[in-house]
């Protein structure tokens, strides 16, 4: 019922078609796009009895610039973006830099798989990327799920401005998550609502007992300095245009601006949307400091996180993230439920003889 009211497109976009126009070509490359972008695609519902929502070809695109694909090789859904900047960019190198990298922990940073350029429309590159989701789909729901994403995001931070990258647009359109441990089955890439089918709603798991990975995405803001390199641009930065530094024509330092609009993510979609995460405010206020000569570096701002983070009641891991807008009602409802959630997650403990340690070991996990 997801798509009950939803119109279906018998006619290609003109962004999709531009897709379909490079169907063969991608394929040539080991990437298949889905059926309604092949060469010659016609609807298969108008002519039959079924409902359209149950054709996969039904499903249109909405990102002009981002599509799913099957890895011809094994089968593996992906995400393949095009490519087509208006000013030049390197975010194709950034990318396949970061990507290149020896493993570590603490590189949050989309992983590239895939790189290659369009040998007929010169300026268009693509990337091939695992398929994700905005990571605050589903919701968070308890309060320990939120210490982690901190956790994750300032040390992601950390590790490209360590590699001489600042992002330039880290806000929450440019974090993602793998939700692959609270959707095990997978979902749709464009009805992201429904599983694999395109029918079948998701049922997501709950992050606080199946710890998601979060991911930094779109590096078409960033710069990448040379060592011993000044760490002053004058180029303007991505979607936040809170940072006081661009109300001035002066130079002004990238990597603080990336201390400054991550801080505020963590303001603008927790703090302020959120009861109970007080925790949060004073290394919000750290990040947002005024003047971006005194404003904190991302190794301080870490350091100063793990300092709180250390401090914070695990008892309180497992409650409910109440929403600031809630009426009494919804409350009333929204914690019966959640109360009726932990005694059946505890009971599931009792049965398996765990050791009731969970609790601290959701806060300290990453």
């Amino acid at each position: 019922q997801l798509r009950k009211f939803y119109q279906f497109q018998t006619v290609l976009s003109k962004h999709e078609v531009a897709w379909r126009d490079r169907y063969l070509f991608l394929l040539s490359k080991g990437y298949r796009l889905r059926f309604r972008y092949q060469p010659g695609w016609t609807p298969s519902w108008p002519n039959i009895d079924i409902d359209p929502a149950y054709c996969d070809d039904s499903i249109d695109s909405t990102l002009p610039m981002v599509l799913d694909a099957k890895r011809v090789s094994d089968g593996r859904t992906v995400c393949i973006k095009r490519i087509n900047p208006k000013v030049v960019t390197d975010e194709v190198g950034i990318g396949n830099f970061l990507s290149s990298l020896p493993k570590d922990d603490k590189n949050y940073c989309v992983d590239i798989l895939d790189s290659f350029r369009d040998p007929i429309l010169l300026k268009v590159e693509y990337i091939v990327m695992p398929p994700l989701r905005p990571f605050d789909n589903p919701e968070f729901g308890a309060i320990g799920e939120v210490v982690p994403f901190v956790t994750q995001m300032i040390e992601g931070m950390e590790f490209m401005h360590k590699h001489l990258i600042a992002h330039g647009d880290l806000t929450t359109q440019n974090i993602m998550m793998d939700a692959s441990p609270i959707l095990p089955g997978g979902w749709h890439f464009v009805a992201y609502q429904c599983m694999p089918d395109g029918v079948t709603p998701i049922s997501p798991l709950p992050r606080i007992d199946y710890p998601v990975r979060y991911v930094i995405i779109d590096f078409d803001c960033s710069v990448r300095l040379s060592p011993g390199q000044p760490a002053l641009i004058t180029r303007f930065g991505g979607r936040d245009g809170d940072p006081p530094e661009y109300r001035s024509s002066e130079p002004y330092d990238p990597f603080k601006i990336d201390v400054f609009t991550l801080g505020n993510v963590f303001y603008k979609d927790f703090y302020k949307h959120y009861e109970g995460l007080d925790f949060l405010a004073s290394v919000i206020d750290f990040m947002k400091t005024e003047n971006f000569r005194q404003r904190p570096d991302a190794t301080m701002v870490l350091k100063y996180w793990l300092n709180i983070r250390a401090h914070i009641d695990v008892g309180k891991a497992r409650w409910r993230l109440q929403k600031r807008k809630e009426t009494m009602g919804e409350r009333v409802l929204y914690d019966t439920v959640a109360f009726a959630k932990e005694g059946v997650h505890r009971m599931k403990q009792m049965l398996s003889g765990e050791v009731s340690t969970t609790r601290s070991v959701k806060l300290a996990h990453n």
